[in-house]
């Protein structure tokens, strides 16, 4: 066993409280933005580990960040977000959600971690007690980063706009590396890493097609606007047919159509809502460039009324994890978990989803890593692997049956945390 294991495995909590407080979060989740009782929940968490931790509030929102300071040597930043999901639950657990919100149209939907950020939470919590508890074998300075609204793509921007880092405001020292994590429909137990493009860009769109309504009986006194954005939805899909190289990769999806009421009515508007992929920066400007275009294109050649209208309602950089950083991850992971089947993987399949941790290092121009953990119970996978339909059975992120195992999902996740902190604090390594 390394000596960071080692120190992890002497300095681990009791995971019973933390099974414990995990359940409390994911029965109570907040929506984006909306995070009030989660961040007060976390700060009077990290007051009962230490007093030690300088605690910054309400940092761009909810956000919060846990500073503690151990002597001279790096500052290393470790991120988990807070966020829920307006998902109904539906995993019949005895401690699922029930939680309804306001969202911030003011329609009252239902609430689930269905993202998994309450494991993140949990598993960052209990990182914090293994380092407190062994601050005699390292030096420098850990900075826990709680975001909010992650899953608007917002929470990372909005804290360093607030000043997260600025001397005059909140004071969080600049880290020199960053590490995030994320829970995911892998077999529970199972971490990885992988060097260069980690996650995809992610672009969301309004776009507002701007017809001239009228009864349905006279469409020749009317600009049609569905059946403008008809034409638009299929236009759309040649963009990464036939535009995008086949040995590079990006998505466009027109997730809804809103068009009038009633059936006897041409409707004056019809709103697209697009989200597209990308996992390059060139090929990013480009398909968006492109919708624009094609966009613009059809709102001409139906004789709309005006030019369409463009609303971005999302936008999640690229995650790119630093090769010198990862690397030195890959080695004290490895000895960790050890590698093999169910174990550490140095090269896990980028994702085709979305983050926007890296603003939180690349905003002060700093290199992350940012790795993976299962979260799906021995039991289900194993079955599932052995019929070949894990596509099918296994509850991805974003669906209202997706709830880690607890158990060993937590101690994986506290430990990812906990040792990629050491690989650049501990005083013997």
């Amino acid at each position: 066993m390394s000596s960071i294991s080692q120190l992890v495995a002497n300095h681990r909590p009791s995971l019973g409280p933390l099974e414990d407080l995990y359940r409390h979060y994911h029965a109570n989740p907040e929506l984006s933005n909306r995070e009030f009782q989660t961040a007060a929940h976390i700060a009077a968490q990290l007051r009962e580990i230490s007093p030690d931790f300088r605690i910054k509030r309400h940092i761009g929102g909810h956000g919060l960040a846990a500073i503690l300071a151990n002597g001279d040597g790096p500052v290393v930043l470790l991120r988990a977000d807070i966020d829920g999901l307006p998902v109904l639950e539906r995993t019949g657990l005895p401690y699922a959600s029930s939680v309804r919100m306001n969202d911030a149209s003011r329609v009252e939907k239902p609430v689930m971690h269905a993202c998994g950020h309450d494991m993140h939470i949990t598993c960052l919590l209990g990182a914090a007690k293994v380092l407190f508890s062994a601050r005699d074998a390292w030096a420098g300075t850990v900075v826990l980063a709680f975001q909010p609204a992650e899953e608007r793509g917002t929470g990372a921007q909005a804290m360093v706009d607030d000043g997260m880092y600025d001397e005059d405001r909140h004071g969080v020292p600049v880290p020199d590396v960053a590490i995030g994590a994320h829970v995911m429909p892998f077999r529970a137990g199972a971490i990885g890493t992988r060097r260069g493009l980690m996650a995809t860009s992610a672009d969301s769109l309004r776009v507002t097609l701007h017809g001239r309504g009228s009864h349905a009986s006279m469409p020749h006194r009317a600009v049609d606007p569905v059946v403008m954005a008809a034409s638009t939805v299929m236009r759309l899909q040649t963009i990464v047919s036939r535009e995008v190289d086949p040995a590079d990769s990006a998505v466009i999806t027109v997730a809804s159509i809103h068009a009038g009421d009633a059936e006897n009515v041409i409707a004056d508007d019809a709103t697209l809502s697009i989200d597209t992929r990308s996992i390059t920066q060139g090929t990013r400007d480009r398909v968006l460039g492109r919708i624009k275009d094609v966009v613009r294109a059809e709102s001409a050649a139906a004789m709309a009324v005006r030019e369409p209208t463009f609303e971005t309602t999302r936008s999640f950089p690229l995650t790119v994890n630093d090769a010198a950083v990862t690397a030195m991850i890959e080695e004290t992971f490895a000895a960790h978990f050890g590698e093999g089947k169910g174990q550490y993987n140095r090269d896990v399949p980028r994702l085709a989803v979305s983050e926007d941790f890296s603003i939180l290092a690349t905003a002060v121009g700093k290199p992350y890593c940012f790795f993976l953990y299962g979260g799906t119970s021995h039991r289900l996978w194993d079955q599932a692997e052995r019929e070949g339909t894990l596509e099918q059975r296994v509850p991805t992120n974003h669906s209202g049956l997706f709830a880690p195992a607890i158990s060993p999902t937590l101690q994986t996740g506290l430990d990812g945390y906990a040792v990629a902190a050491l690989t650049f604090l501990a005083k013997q390594q």
